[in-house]
């Protein structure tokens, strides 16, 4: 496989996107796990297929409408869930269903032949174009500058709000910033892992890095280690035995952390 990575560009990209992936899946996932959303990220990248359908209806790149419906649906839940006091999962449920049934609606509703959805729902990390690894590129730099530029803010977000209260920082509107850094990592993943299979690779390097400290910028360095790690082993087995690449990398990276889990119990 080495050598075919500097023969072939597809091998280059998938190599380049899986790196700019762990590189985000290492910030934002550690913010993600550590804030409990989880879900909320689940509902954002299923919301998300909607913009994708529309894409593919009126003529445009499917990614941008994709990213236009995960900040719409993350922004709105956000929204709805504070002045009407609905609960989170109920909201989380709908959009998700929604996002998902538009998107169906609208690719049925495209002229000309169907596209093959696979690839958006569960990610090929071999078909990733150049194009789209410089959005993935735009996109990360954003997201890498807004946390590090502000990290003790969104420390103290994640560990005391009223700190930032007192100091008189909007968290509502940090929380609106961080929705929307969490639609632009959906938005990134999914071409390498899929609208399913993003939030696995959000939070599983994250868990994993929990293990073994509980500092909040070192989760992040070694979530950004185990991710490159895990994409890398991922997706040298899923060319070597011409498997479906986003489905081989998580299965790996929960492979890792199962393991890791059970040989730290029974160390300590």
């Amino acid at each position: 496989m080495i050598e075919a990575l500097f023969e072939y560009t597809f091998l280059r990209n998938a190599v380049v996107s899986s790196l700019i992936a762990s590189i985000v899946c290492g910030i934002i996932g550690t913010i993600i796990v550590e804030k409990k959303l989880v879900s909320m990220s689940g509902g954002i990248a299923h919301t998300s297929f909607g913009g994708i359908g529309l894409g593919y209806l009126l003529g445009f790149e499917p990614i941008i409408g994709g990213l236009i419906f995960a900040v719409i649906a993350a922004l709105s839940i956000s929204k709805i869930r504070r002045e009407t006091k609905t609960k989170s999962d109920t909201l989380i449920g709908m959009f998700w269903a929604v996002g998902m049934a538009l998107g169906i609606l609208f690719i049925s509703m495209a002229s000309g032949y169907q596209p093959d959805m696979t690839s958006y729902l569960f990610g090929d990390i071999l078909t990733v174009s150049t194009t789209y690894i410089k959005i993935m590129f735009v996109l990360g730099l954003f997201i890498v500058f807004i946390i590090s530029a502000a990290f003790n803010y969104w420390k103290a977000y994640l560990f005391d709000e009223e700190y930032l209260k007192v100091m008189g920082v909007d968290v509502v509107k940090l929380e609106y910033l961080l929705f929307i850094l969490i639609s632009l990592s959906i938005v990134i993943l999914i071409k390498v892992a899929g609208i399913i299979l993003a939030i696995a690779l959000l939070t599983i390097p994250p868990a994993i890095s929990k293990l073994f400290t509980k500092d909040l910028k070192k989760i992040m360095v070694l979530s950004i280690i185990f991710g490159i790690i895990l994409s890398f082993s991922g997706l040298y087995i899923s060319y070597t035995f011409n498997i479906p690449s986003g489905s081989t990398i998580i299965l790996v990276a929960v492979t890792v952390f199962l393991f890791t889990s059970f040989v730290k119990r029974k160390i300590n």
